[in-house]
């Protein structure tokens, strides 16, 4: 099987021999675009025929192949409606209580894991209002140091077990058991008992594979969900880049709850992003699509009100506030260092009082912080290091971008779109993502943003030096904010090299860097206005 999928990846498509075996793919041979095409389907491995087994004589589970038809007049909803489709398709099929759903881009790590989630499901006390089970998204072949904060640490070792304990995880689209009855947009009520896991499937159907292919089919057309609740209170909700955060909240406002498991060893692991622009583009993806949530009806706070609990709401809004986070974050990294080039101190003299309370905060936090990540994540000061970047670089550009799409789509100026996470990358990235060089060769408005704050940093740094030293002024009063800037420009320091210093092709494009100087030229010119 390995030997089969490398060559098909290496061809670029089905073999011929394979082709001819399965009368789906043949299908593919009539369509003149993947964008407007029938629905193709067919039951590879039919798991109600005796005669179908492995090699040690065991049954083999049902197999089914689908493309849901897609129409151009028609909106498919991306993600959601496949998933969408799929809950229908095999509800007439199989009618398993229970839907795994996984990533494309991810596979199963621990055989387990079925078995351990099931666990919960089948609790006599504790089961019969679980909507679904959430393993932590983890990746795989990630540097020593976790070059771009893949790993998300924090979010797997500290806060999703926090949320687990107020009233369940977000569901976050891969890696999740659910429960079909809570998919599909039934709400929990005191009636609703394990035993629904153990009602009559269609696994001892009647009808044969060619006839279900048949009948099946309607249930994946772009018409289907026409005057219907699917994409609203049925299946996964649509609307939004972030469906599965929104389907999560929709199931737990209708009486479920959700778990969130994290097994010694890994149950799912996918592909990390080896670019830093991937990283910043999956993560404008989330963040502009939570804050979507939050300035919709669906908002924690008014959708949630009566039906979950107000310290659920609040966890929600840890995260559908990212987007807003960035105007702070901006700030924090502009104004101080523009008013230490002008002289104007915004903090007390480090010989004051005043100023102890100041630097315990920082000391004590930054402490604090590196602490909690390498104990719980099991990681290195490095990687600390790491995230302590790349967490200002999605506040920055990420989350930024995430705030505007919002904000121009309330305006009617642009309207938000689903964007593909790419994660195929050449040898030569690959070779410098193990090395840990961070890859900036191709021009983004993003890295544009990035670059324009490292320069002004660095110069107001390098202007405010030269004035102490060219007129004797006390460091006194400056310290703490020279201080801070110190901090920017050096945990800046991988930018800076791929500005000035790289050769190889991972290296800033010099089109960014020109327009980046102009920005703070114009930053400059504004701040001694």
């Amino acid at each position: 099987m390995k030997q089969r999928i490398e060559a098909m990846a290496e061809l670029g498509h089905v073999p011929n021999d394979i082709r001819e075996q399965h009368k789906g793919f043949l299908e593919w041979d009539t369509v003149s675009s993947r964008r407007d095409h029938q629905t193709i389907l067919q039951i590879l491995i039919d798991g109600t025929d005796p005669t179908v087994v492995d090699d040690g004589g065991q049954p083999l589970p049902t197999l089914v192949y689908l493309a849901r038809e897609k129409r151009p007049q028609y909106h498919h909803n991306f993600k959601a409606g496949a998933m969408n489709a799929l809950i229908r398709v095999s509800s007439r099929i199989s009618n398993a209580p229970i839907i795994l759903n996984v990533d494309c881009d991810m596979y199963s790590n621990n055989s387990d894991s079925v078995r351990d989630a099931l666990c919960f499901f089948l609790d006599e006390e504790n089961g019969h209002d679980i909507a679904y089970v959430q393993y932590p998204q983890n990746f795989d072949k990630l540097t020593e140091n976790d070059l771009y904060s893949s790993s998300l640490g924090l979010i797997n070792h500290v806060e999703f077990p926090g949320l687990d304990g107020n009233g369940g995880p977000m569901y976050i689209g891969t890696g999740c058991f659910h429960r079909r009855d809570a998919l599909s947009g039934r709400k929990y009520t005191l009636e609703v008992k394990t035993d629904s896991l153990k009602r009559e499937r269609h696994d001892q159907r009647r009808d044969s594979a060619p006839v279900l292919e048949e009948t099946c089919k309607t249930l994946a057309d772009s018409a289907y969900e026409e005057n219907t609740d699917w994409g609203k209170e049925m299946g996964l909700n649509y609307g939004c880049t972030v469906e599965d955060v929104l389907t999560g909240l929709s199931m737990q406002c209708r009486g479920w709850r959700s778990v969130y498991f994290k097994s010694e060893r890994a149950g799912f692991l996918g592909v990390a992003p080896t670019t830093l622009l991937q990283s910043l583009v999956q993560h404008k993806r989330w963040s502009g699509g939570d804050f979507q949530i939050t300035l919709s009806r669906h908002c924690p706070f008014v959708y949630g009100h009566g039906k979950i609990p107000l310290k659920l709401q609040f966890c929600y809004c840890n995260y559908l506030l990212w987007a807003a986070n960035s105007l702070p974050s901006l700030y924090y990294v502009t104004v101080p260092t523009l008013c230490l080039l002008r002289g104007i101190s915004l903090f007390p003299k480090v010989s004051s009082l005043w100023g102890l309370p100041f630097m315990y905060v920082v000391t004590a936090t930054m402490l604090y912080s590196a602490g909690e990540f390498m104990w719980t994540c099991r990681s290195t000061l490095r990687g600390w290091w790491n995230d302590q970047r790349m967490g200002l670089y999605r506040r920055t550009t990420s989350h930024l971008f995430g705030f505007l799409d919002n904000i121009l789509g309330l305006l009617g100026v642009a309207k938000s779109t689903f964007v593909i996470t790419e994660k195929v990358s050449g040898n030569d990235v690959s070779k410098r993502y193990e090395q840990e060089l961070m890859e900036f060769g191709t021009p983004s408005p993003m890295f544009t943003v990035l670059t324009t704050i490292a320069l002004i940093n660095v110069s107001c740094l390098v202007g405010t030096m030269l004035r102490l030293v060219m007129h004797g002024q006390a460091v006194d009063q400056l310290a703490m904010q020279i201080g801070w800037c110190g901090s920017l420009i050096y945990i800046n320091l991988p930018l800076y090299n791929g500005l000035f210093f790289r050769e190889d092709e991972g290296r800033m494009p010099a089109s960014v860097m020109y327009r980046s100087a102009i920005f703070a030229l114009l930053a400059f010119a504004l701040a001694w206005v």
